[in-house]
């Protein structure tokens, strides 16, 4: 899939800021930005470095302002917004042409008969970013001139200098830029032109999207230096961020790594796949290269190549819901069992009272625990790999913790989650905390508690248990009491059959009773492997989502019918969490209808068919990945994360799913 665009999108403002695109280095970091070149969001930056990866990201440089001289004439090729509201200059209006070369943005720049191409991407395991722009046309030789904006701040935050020195020095063909005295060192270099030093700042840059979030919408930079060099047609320049002192600055060798990892990476998905490479649309391909960007280094003491997925960009760390809903489709569709096998480990390792952590804390706090659903979709994560690879030295080692996980879970762990010996499911659930992937809160509220007994936490326990008794016989050990608690779960999962409305209940055994509300979560009833539904309920589950929740994006999180249904999400953080989850359409979602549907229906053409609009949206967001979430009402205009490991995920499965 080619995406291209030319003057329609990039010579339009709104457009051209609304793309945006992302590059990723495997331990974490990322570079970020619009097609305009005009920061949005505090997040942007050409190197938010992860410090402690695969977390402590830090926004190191913000942007390069460039300009050129050619001819008599000077040309701005950046653009900025002020906080007045003010774009200046417009340097948008020079891009004839934006593409994506694999994960490689490319802008080509018109100046006069000149033109100039700039490349942005990223060393893999290195927080290291390359700025190539290349003269590929001109008659005579041209100027170009780069201001680097530079920062030291966590990438949530943002900047209001008052007074703040920042050490600036010569280094080796570039300079070094040092925040305060145990700050990790910038180092900016080029490998050929000069440079000059100069600390000046630049207030009040614009940041449209926060002040759509509700955020602080202003922000400021330090201009640390200028470099400028004089190009011959043909010639390029190298500009290189990075913390390492001395980075490679061979800007083709360093490009031809980039495109021989992202070429294996097709490659391999390819080799794994039982269709021939023809059948695989240029799409999914793509979204094969979006995939690996989530999937991050973890070092832990037995093993420092460990791995992860972070949640989502710009902002999610990694969270173990996330991980283990994502890793299927992230690892295991592409070709990548050794990744998924990794990530096991590593989780396993952090297990505590039964639980598998909620996230890692940016700031690398003690992990938290607040999640009943993680751990189960862990079991989920494990039964994928394992019919994928047979893999029973793994399956060995993780049995103990998967049998102390159920142990715990009958017995009793954290926020109440225990088994409820009366009928065989679980429960979860305390005033103040939020345990299901519903889970917005803001300071005291809770917007959807979901405290009893929830229909998917016990879709997923039932399939935990079933899990768990096929993984007691192939290692041949005691299965039965897996067997008896899972076929009384499932007898008694009836109780969330709602009569009355056709559909299940949301949740039973509220404290308010039981919960009738319309939401998608009844839908992983019938698309996890082991469903406790009747063959006639499953069908009406997947017909009442189709017709009530289903979107070209993904299931609505609630039903428009109810007087809580938001039909769009923004606002500051009290209204975004406010619509969160109610109405609010979530992408990842897509891929277990698609897979329910497919169960019912039977028909994998129609089930597959669903999946289009998702295609078409990897060109309307962020460029060559899929959104977090959208809004319920049409156009349905994503919001939230640019790029969602579970959206990319849940898409990639169903799209394997429904080869047939």
């Amino acid at each position: 899939m080619c995406i291209e665009f030319g003057r329609e999108i990039c010579g339009n403002l709104d457009t051209a800021e609304s793309r945006e695109w992302l590059v990723t280095n495997g331990i974490g970091g990322y570079a970020s930005g619009t097609v305009a070149g005009l920061l949005t969001r505090r997040y942007h930056g050409l190197l938010v470095a992860a410090l402690r990866p695969p977390l402590g990201r830090t926004l190191l440089l913000a942007k390069l302002d460039e300009t050129v001289s050619y001819g008599d004439r000077s040309y701005s090729l950046h653009t900025n917004r002020w906080a007045d509201g003010i774009v200046s200059p417009h340097g948008y209006k020079h891009i004839e042409r934006f593409s994506l070369e694999g994960t490689v943005p490319l802008w080509d720049f018109a100046i006069a008969d000149a033109l100039l191409e700039k490349r942005v991407w990223m060393q893999q395991g290195a927080n290291t970013t390359y700025v190539q722009y290349t003269l590929r046309r001109a008659t005579q030789p041209l100027k170009l001139k780069l201001k680097a904006m530079v920062n030291y701040r966590d990438y949530h935050g943002d900047t209001h200098n008052n007074g703040w020195q920042m050490t600036v020095e010569p280094a080796t063909q570039g300079i070094c830029v040092t925040a305060y005295p145990d700050a990790v060192p910038l180092y900016l270099v080029t490998d050929c032109g000069s440079k000059s030093i100069v600390h000046s700042w630049y207030y009040n840059f614009d940041l449209a999207v926060e002040r759509y979030r509700g955020l602080s919408d202003k922000e400021d930079h330090l201009h640390a230096a200028t470099f400028e060099v004089m190009l011959d047609p043909g010639e390029a320049l190298t500009f290189v961020a990075s913390t390492d002192k001395q980075p490679h600055l061979n800007g083709e060798a360093a490009l031809k790594q980039r495109r021989v990892f992202e070429q294996k990476l097709i490659e391999l998905w390819k080799s794994h796949q039982s269709f021939t490479a023809s059948d695989s649309p240029s799409w999914v391909n793509r979204l094969v290269l979006a995939a690996d960007q989530f999937i991050v280094n973890r070092s832990v003491p037995e093993d420092p190549n460990g791995k992860t997925i972070i949640a989502g960009y710009h902002w999610f760390s990694d969270w173990g819901r996330d991980t283990m809903i994502s890793l299927p489709g992230l690892t295991l569709t592409t070709g990548r069992p050794e990744v998924a096998r990794s990530i096991l480990r590593t989780f396993a390792r952090h297990v505590d009272r039964g639980m598998l952590p909620n996230r890692f804390p940016d700031a690398g706090e003690t992990p938290e625990y607040n999640t009943v659903d993680a751990t189960l979709w862990y079991f989920e994560a494990i039964r994928a790999y394992y019919n994928a690879t047979e893999d029973n030295d793994l399956l060995v080692e993780l049995f103990p913790v998967l049998a102390d996980i159920i142990n715990w879970h009958c017995r009793g762990t954290r926020y109440n989650i225990h088994l409820d010996a009366t009928d065989g499911l679980l429960y979860a659930g305390e005033t103040g905390v939020q345990l299901t992937w519903m889970d917005a809160k803001v300071g005291d509220w809770v917007v959807t508690p979901r405290i009893g007994k929830p229909v998917e936490v016990n879709a997923l326990w039932y399939n935990a248990l079933r899990t768990m008794a096929k993984f007691a016989r192939q290692l041949s050990k005691p299965h039965q009491e897996y067997e008896a608690i899972a076929d009384r779960a499932q007898v008694k999962f009836s109780r969330f059959w709602n009569q009355q409305t056709g559909y299940c209940y949301d949740a039973i055994d509220t404290p308010d009773g039981d919960e009738p509300s319309l939401r998608p979560n009844q839908i992983f009833a019938v698309s996890l492997p082991e469903s406790p539904l009747t063959s006639a309920q499953q069908k009406a589950v997947v017909d009442v989502c189709g017709q009530m929740l289903l979107t070209s994006y993904g299931l609505r999180s609630l039903t428009p019918e109810h007087p809580q249904y938001h039909e769009k999400y923004g606002g500051d953080r009290y209204q975004r969490d406010g619509a969160y989850h109610q109405g609010t359409v979530w992408g990842w979602l897509l891929g277990p209808f698609i897979l329910a549907h497919l169960r019912v229906y039977k028909n994998p053409k129609q089930a597959r068919h669903f999946l289009q609009p998702m295609a078409n949206h990897l060109t309307a967001h962020g460029l060559g990945s899929l959104s977090e979430i959208f809004d319920g009402d049409a156009p349905m205009t994503p919001r939230g994360c640019i790029a969602q490991a579970w959206t990319v995920a849940e898409v990639l499965r169903a799209w394997q799913m429904t080869q047939s």
